[in-house]
């Protein structure tokens, strides 16, 4: 067997979004994969035969992501196929258009445009779809003016390409650009007449829509604001038939994440009302009366995470997290160090459906059939059927990784870091390790931080284990998997995150002396990179740090940050306003003069989440003070970069990091 290749993550295959048909017999998935010619990901659509066991791929050109079924032989999806379709789109038109393709064979069919950015879309009885788009009211609809006004409304748009008008916050978002003024927007769209019929006001942000079981009514998730975007939102019905609208939930201090519907008399659904954890607590679910809007609460005792939270940098695409059948709301959690699926019914009961550890990364249910996409142990990902409580392999897109390369297992290591408070962390060996021999070793800090760290594959880390290294990793206080209480670290960034750190490092060099305590470094991405950014202001254990995609100052951060104007408020608890010492505490800015350590940068300058000025502002400050440090600062990359960023960005970043350590961790 062969060493893991750096560039080996280029051949991965991803899957992404399976669905099954309408009456169960096929299913349909996209699978990604980097394109190293064009710095891009091609992507297909590809369809299984339940009954025969075989997969197969649909589409060609490589653009295709997001589909429908439409009836058990055809699927519709959006692409841009035709090259003047693609040029008109690069003038500033905003159109979507739809293809059909039959799972039989035969090319992929133009089915219809519709003359907006059309971000979901569900078909409905009478050729009629519900979508949501992207809106803009300061912008007037291409296909609603003459060909002079369209011409002028061109040009417009292509002199403000220069220039950006901000009204609201968020301004931007990560991986979406300026957003300030954009929504999206409830349509009913008309296939035969192509009339596209606005159902929600402009302003308003729709999402989560989920129909019920006669396609004739929609329940989503919606907020209307203008300025600034709130946490807060309402349920909303709307009535296709009627084209009705109407607000079922009042207006209070409540997070709604989904609903679905139970009946034609009631909902299920879940959310936060963040009283007692504030932004990151976990939702419970409730029962909403559909005449009155009256909320029942199901689950009082219940403290997971909904959504796969389980970290990996081999995924690209998403899918179901959630799914009504057969009278199940079926939905997955991240528990302990892995996501798993469940199923509720109407009286609150949860059941376990998915039992095995790794991570459920999307997933479909008809019937008695239950498919998911899944990383288990080493395997990458892969599609799965559960049968009879047993799950089943159905492809084998990346079996090569474990027959062809050298992988290195996760060695499980806990330590209790208080009293009754237990921290789970892992080791990685080197793969050609040898008792005996000294090695160097990384610490990686994942993001979040509500988020977990498992026995996944993780590239990175399987790519460092290759080069010689020890890698160990752990999830600290403010991780996810263990219940609000643990996860609640508001106030105390730095604090008590930081001493689990510390404590995991002190138990690995203890119980693992193979590795050299002088050639120990530290890295992470967003939390991890801030708290790389923490730790080297705070000790000077480690002989190197590369930090990621990090926060360094929190009165930057919360104001020039996506998420920055609620999350640092709620995340340290104060303003500059209200108490301007306890944010300056808790940024790593602050003890940037303490710094020995030579640190690397890595940031891009499309990151909204967590901007490039954070990065720049602690390599400031270390040159300013003598120590050595480099930025790499990717141009048009966001704070996805190790995760979808293009291939060779990606390639670029995984090389710097690793110069980095080897320059200073193996000499």
């Amino acid at each position: 067997m062969e060493n893991l290749r750096l560039d080996d993550f280029t051949h991965y295959k991803f899957l992404s979004g399976i669905k099954h048909s309408p009456s169960g017999r096929w299913a349909c998935f996209a699978v990604h994969q980097a394109d190293l010619e064009a710095n891009d990901y091609r992507s297909h659509l590809w369809a299984c035969d339940l009954e025969g066991r075989r997969c197969f791929q649909l589409t060609g050109l490589g653009k295709e992501r997001a589909f429908i079924w439409l009836n058990d032989e055809e699927i519709l999806f959006a692409s841009l196929r035709d090259p003047k379709d693609l040029e008109r789109q690069k003038q500033g038109e905003d159109f979507t258009v739809f293809y059909r393709i039959r799972i039989s064979g035969g090319e992929a069919v133009e089915a219809f445009r519709i003359p907006q950015r059309v971000l979901s879309l569900e078909a409905l009885p009478g050729e009629r779809f519900l979508l949501t788009c992207l809106h803009n009211p300061r912008r007037p609809d291409l296909s609603s003016l003459d060909e002079k006004e369209r011409a002028e409304e061109l040009k417009k748009r292509a002199e403000e390409k220069n220039y950006e008008v901000l009204e609201e916050i968020p301004y931007w978002s990560n991986g979406s650009g300026f957003v300030s003024g954009c929504r999206s927007r409830l349509y009913l769209f008309h296939q035969d007449t192509g009339a596209l019929e606005p159902l929600s006001g402009e302003f308003m942000q729709v999402s989560s829509v989920e129909l019920n079981s006669a396609r004739d009514k929609a329940v989503f998730v919606g907020s209307e604001y203008q300025g600034q975007a709130p946490l807060t939102n309402a349920l909303y019905l709307a009535d296709l038939e009627q084209r009705e609208v109407r607000q079922l939930t009042p207006a209070e201090e409540f997070t709604y994440y989904e609903a679905h519907f139970l009946s034609d008399e009631e909902l299920i659904c879940w959310g936060s009302d963040r009283q007692s954890y504030g932004l990151n607590e976990n939702p419970r679910f409730y029962l909403i009366n559909l005449t009155d809007g009256s909320r029942t609460l199901l689950t009082p005792d219940f403290d997971a995470s909904t959504g796969s939270s389980v970290n990996s940098d081999c995924r690209f695409g998403g899918g179901n997290d959630s799914q009504l059948e057969a009278g199940y709301l079926y939905f997955t959690t991240t528990e302990g160090c892995s996501s798993y699926l469940n199923r509720m019914d109407r009286t609150g009961k949860i059941e376990r459906v998915i039992t095995e550890e790794g991570s459920v990364d999307s997933f479909s249910v008809k019937g008695d059939s239950i498919l998911f996409i899944g990383l288990r142990e080493l395997r990458l990902q892969e599609l799965y059927t559960l049968e009879n409580g047993a799950e089943r392999q159905l492809t084998s897109f990346n079996t090569w990784v474990q027959d062809e390369r050298k992988l290195a297992r996760p060695e499980h290591l806990s330590f209790e870091t208080e009293p009754g408070i237990t921290i789970d962390g892992w080791v990685l060996k080197p793969v050609d390790y040898a008792a005996g021999q000294r090695y160097p070793a990384i610490l990686n800090i994942h993001g979040g931080p509500k988020t977990v760290y498992g026995t996944v594959f993780v590239h990175e880390m399987q790519y460092w284990a290759n080069q010689g290294y020890f890698v160990f990793f752990c999830n600290p206080r403010g991780s996810d998997g263990k219940g609000n209480a643990f996860a609640d670290i508001r106030g105390k960034y730095g604090t008590i995150d930081y001493a689990d750190l510390m404590r995991f490092t002190d138990v690995v060099l203890e119980r693992y002396p193979e590795i050299d305590p002088e050639r120990v470094g530290v890295t992470g991405g967003s939390y991890g990179g801030f708290m790389t950014n923490w730790i080297i202001g705070h000790t000077q254990r480690f002989r190197a740090a590369a930090s990621q995609r990090s926060i360094s100052n929190w009165i930057s951060m919360g104001y020039t940050t996506d998420i920055g104007y609620f999350f640092m408020p709620d995340q340290i608890g104060a303003t500059p306003w209200s108490d301007l010492d306890k944010v300056w505490e808790h940024s790593p800015l602050k003890y940037a003069d303490r710094v020995k350590t030579p640190t690397l940068f890595i940031h891009s300058d499309a990151d909204y989440r967590c901007w490039v000025p954070e990065a720049l502002q602690m390599f400031t400050a270390l040159k300013y003070h003598g120590v050595e440090a480099r930025v790499c600062l990717f141009k048009g990359e966001n704070h996805d970069l190790s995760r979808t960023g293009k291939p060779k960005a990606r390639l670029r970043r995984l090389e710097e990091i690793t110069a980095w350590f080897d320059r200073f961790l193996k000499n």
